[in-house]
């Protein structure tokens, strides 16, 4: 998977999704990489945030962070690259194929912690840092997501 942190005058855009059990929750950009049909990661995020936004990015650098949580007991393991955006063009429209999306929209820097609330911490967390920071070496970001069910699961930030 990938994300795309994509910043302009207005702030980051952000992605609103629906959830399988009809949450609504707020991300970044971005979604599963078909490397299986020869698509490379930074292809398949530009595809991505496309579908998703309407906007057309024509330049990204990273990854600046990467992100791996592991849940055993649901039998996943998620890996994201996450890269920003540097050049970019386009108006918002959400046309999502999958139907995941439902908003997107510039959000100013200042209400991006309340908009990320509602996200999984493995979301939350290594875009909050880095919003915060601005690092320029990429950094990993381990998650272990202890149970069965995701209603309750508990999560835990491992040390990399």
């Amino acid at each position: 998977m990938a994300g795309g942190i994509v910043e302009g005058p207005e702030g980051l855009l952000l992605v609103q999704n629906r959830r399988r059990n009809g949450a609504l929750d707020w991300s970044t950009p971005g979604g599963v990489i078909e490397v299986h049909a020869g698509e490379s990661v930074v292809d398949g995020l530009t595809r991505e945030v496309a579908e998703e936004t309407g906007i057309v990015v024509t330049e990204w650098v990273g990854p600046i962070y990467e992100v791996e949580a592991v849940a055993e007991g649901l039998g996943w393991h998620l890996r994201v690259e996450v890269h920003r955006a540097v050049a970019f063009h386009g108006e918002i429209t959400v046309d999502d194929p999958d139907g995941i999306v439902v908003d997107a929209r510039f959000v100013p820097l200042t209400d991006c912690g309340l908009r990320l609330e509602e996200c999984q911490p493995w979301v939350r967390e290594p875009l909050g840092s880095w919003l915060e920071e601005r690092w320029l070496e990429s950094r990993l970001f381990r998650y272990q997501l202890d149970g069965d069910r995701l209603p309750a699961i508990t999560v835990v930030r491992v040390d990399s």
